[in-house]
């Protein structure tokens, strides 16, 4: 199970027993922001991409959308979502759970800059019940992240 590896990714930084495990569902914004009691905006969604025929790990706030101009002017290609049953055989995790962290050999994470207008945000774990309450810099270190980028639309006030 996915959410194991993550427990274990965790584990080097003695993190592992931050994750939290829910009776219900969190595998969309608005499941995890109710199992975490916060806005859906600080829900961190992690969607996966096929570039290049390799993946990328894209976190944005929960309130964000991929805009397309922005991801083709970021990475030269039209932005490709990986399909339901590429996500597992791509990052480890199923949907519903995909997380950058424990995440397969080669993935490479990058941030969003939607996500900083918040102290601290809540990413899964590797399963659809599961999240870690994280800051921005925890989750840059943990999550490996490439870089900061700016692909959404839609979070703007």
């Amino acid at each position: 199970m996915a959410i194991d590896q993550v427990k274990e990714y965790f584990r080097q930084w003695n993190m592992e027993n931050r994750i939290l495990e829910f009776q219900d569902s969190s595998a969309t914004v608005e499941l995890a922001a109710k199992a975490v009691n916060c806005e859906p905006k600080r829900i961190a969604k992690t969607l996966s991409f096929l570039l290049e025929n390799r993946c990328i790990l894209v976190v944005t706030a929960g309130d964000a959308r991929v805009d397309n101009q922005k991801y083709k002017l970021e990475f030269g290609s039209k932005a490709r979502m990986l399909g339901f049953d590429e996500v597992v055989r791509f990052t480890g995790h199923a949907v519903g759970g995909v997380c950058p962290f424990g995440v397969k050999e080669g993935v490479v994470t990058y941030l969003d800059i939607s996500l900083k207008r918040f102290e601290t945000v809540f990413p899964a774990c590797g399963s659809s019940n599961s999240a870690i309450e994280l800051t921005l810099d925890e989750l840059q270190r943990y999550s490996k992240a490439r870089a900061w980028i700016d692909v959404c639309k839609d979070w703007r006030v």
